[in-house]
């Protein structure tokens, strides 16, 4: 017996060591790709990386502002751009679960100063993006009163709420002044004493300034700092330590149950944003959460796979529109798979040239830097020309966007995510025949692809 216990003993040590062995090498891969991505120039900022459960990698590289005078610690604070707006879409729904709204009452019930068209606007168009709202020119405001004294101003809407998508911050100007209207409280005050005080996010702040401690700050590749302030108020920065609370609080439930949870996981259409960004959810567990933003020259992702206790956060203080390659060799990293080193972006150095061309010329200039810079760019992933996709697709240039991603489909057949994309550009288009056929490919390329899939179902019924 005793040498039986004895040899169960080394037996669990060696496989201890193992298992610890094995996650210091991920971090040891890990770090080697962030600091190598950081000395070409493409990545400044904070990265958190945890697996089963367990921190398997955090660091802070770069600088903290334009000067490059101080070094990053993981003690900053960052912008997380859209990500912010989880936390007016969480107000809402803890609203509505204390029955102090609906998210069928109109817009005019508690703004009663706007136009007559508030009255056809519901909470949850504003939610879903689909209020019809327009986008305000939000270069001329400096506070939440220019803005709202501008929609005062708007005597119809750009469509008929609830029939279209357009994602835009005025649905969040509105979200958060319902929420002030309730609560008594500034968006500010609710957030920091509603939210960030009970999960105990103690190094958050919403809405810093220029002299806010402990803030880093957004800087361009010409070493141009961008202010703070912002002319929409309630926008929460964030440390790592604090953006892993929050989205631990969204994965337990902490703030909102199950149900109102998955009413802002749940988007207008496939391929929409929605409160939490996008995400699923099989009966009252979160299966997958991922949400970008950006503001300025910060850029942040979250990306969450709660079954494997697995989340991925990154924040740059300087925009590179790469953080999706980084993040796919993290995955692959951590799941032993070989993976791309994140190279420079292409739109990122070429979209003004990029804007001007048009049909088989921007074909012409993709193939030709990719003949003269292989190893600047990353051709060899399907990332580089999605990104140049969605720039014209996002520009509503649809028949250059389905030139670039059916070249795409070329370049990598195997790929789910580039029929994907083709099938979304169709969508947009309205030739539902040909996005029908993409989406099936897609899907039939990687199962898991729930927008595939119910992009397919709602076709097929037609």
């Amino acid at each position: 017996m005793k040498n039986r216990y004895k040899a169960s003993l080394i037996i669990t040590f060696i496989t201890f060591s193992f298992t610890t062995a094995f996650a210091q090498s991920k971090a040891v891969v890990i770090d080697s790709m962030i600091h190598r991505t950081n000395r070409l120039g493409l990545f400044s900022g904070n990265v958190l990386v945890v697996d089963k459960g367990k921190v398997v990698y955090k660091t802070a590289v770069g600088f903290t502002d334009a000067t490059r005078e101080e070094k990053l610690t993981d003690k900053y604070r960052f912008h997380i751009g859209s990500i912010a707006k989880e936390f007016n879409a969480v107000g809402i729904m803890m609203l509505k679960e204390q029955g102090k709204l609906n998210l069928n009452d109109k817009v005019a019930k508690y703004l009663p100063q706007l136009p007559a068209w508030a009255s056809g606007i519901s909470i949850k168009n504003l939610l879903q993006y689909t209020s019809g709202l327009p986008n305000l020119k939000w270069q001329n405001f400096k506070n939440d009163a220019d803005a709202m004294a501008a929609l005062q101003q708007v005597d119809e809407l750009d469509f008929e709420p609830d029939s279209k998508y357009a994602y835009n911050n005025s649905n969040t100007l509105l979200q958060r002044q319902v929420i002030e209207r309730i609560t008594g409280l500034t968006f500010n005050n609710f957030v920091k004493e509603k939210m960030l005080k009970p999960l105990g996010m103690a190094n958050a702040i919403v809405d810093p300034d220029d002299s806010a401690p402990m803030m880093a700050k957004s800087y361009n590749n010409s070493y141009v700092q961008s202010p703070l302030v912002a002319p929409i108020s309630g926008w929460t920065a964030v440390t790592l330590d604090d953006f892993y609370k929050w989205e631990l609080a969204i994965e337990k439930f902490k703030l909102i149950s199950p149900a109102s949870t998955l009413e802002i996981f749940t988007p207008f259409g496939p391929n929409k944003q929605c409160g939490l960004g996008g995400g699923s959810m099989e009966g009252s567990k979160i299966i997958s959460h991922e949400h970008d933003g950006t503001s300025l020259n910060y850029q942040a992702l979250l990306v969450a796979n709660p079954p494997a206790d697995r989340t991925v956060i990154l924040m740059t203080n300087n925009k590179q529109n790469n953080l999706y390659d980084i993040n796919r060799a993290i995955q692959a990293i951590l799941d032993g798979k070989p993976y791309g080193q994140p190279r420079k972006s292409i739109l990122a150095d070429y979209q003004k040239h990029l804007d001007t061309l048009k049909g088989e010329r921007i074909l012409s200039f993709y193939k030709g830097l990719k003949a003269k810079s292989a190893d600047k760019y990353g051709f060899e992933n399907e990332s580089t020309l999605n990104e140049i996709g969605y720039f014209y697709k996002n520009s509503q240039r649809l028949d250059d966007a389905i030139l670039v991603f059916e070249y795409n489909t070329t370049l990598f057949p195997q790929s789910g995510n580039v029929f994907d994309s083709l099938g979304e550009a169709y969508y947009a288009k309205g030739d539902m025949p040909k996005a029908l056929l993409n989406y099936k490919k897609a899907l039939a390329l990687d199962p898991a692809n729930t927008t595939a899939k119910a992009v397919v179902a709602e076709l097929e019924k037609k």
